[in-house]
């Protein structure tokens, strides 16, 4: 049998000591799962910013300084995807994370400037894809360690 205590601000739960270890294990393996997936895309993806194409195709999106731009978005998005995959100074790496998002998600997805039918619609799942992205680094930054605790 759960009890409840009732505070000023939350309502704190304590679940009966049979269903603790299990809610436990499942709560762990999904947040090492969630960490996986979410890091994989900007782990991954980090490498491409390395390539010639990747910076000519942000050249002709008209991103400044693309040469020197592009790859350090790509190291950025590595050690945001690395310290959020490893839970280390994830608070940090969240912060890196939106660095990350914010200018491009603005610059290399502006939906509202496409003027070919067919890419605007692509351009507006890509754009919508980031937001949500972004929604899940602002959750991981604030449900985190703080970034200087010795914890991070």
């Amino acid at each position: 049998m759960a009890t409840t205590t009732f505070h000023a601000e939350r309502v704190h739960i304590t679940p009966s000591p049979r269903k603790t270890l299990a809610t436990f294990y499942v709560t762990t393996w999904a947040i090492v799962l969630a960490r996986v997936l979410y890091s994989a895309i900007f782990i991954l993806a980090s490498f491409n910013h390395f390539k010639p194409e990747t910076i000519n195709m942000a050249m002709d999106q008209g991103v400044p300084f693309a040469r020197l731009a592009v790859p350090a978005s790509g190291i950025i998005a590595l050690l945001g995807g690395l310290s959020i995959l490893l839970n280390y100074k994830e608070k940090i790496g969240a912060i890196l994370i939106m660095v990350f998002l914010v200018p491009v998600t603005l610059m290399m997805h502006n939906f509202w400037a496409v003027t070919d039918p067919g890419m605007q619609p692509l351009q507006m799942a890509l754009f919508m894809k980031n937001v949500s992205l972004l929604g899940a680094a602002l959750l991981i930054y604030q449900y985190s360690p703080n970034p200087f605790s010795p914890k991070t």
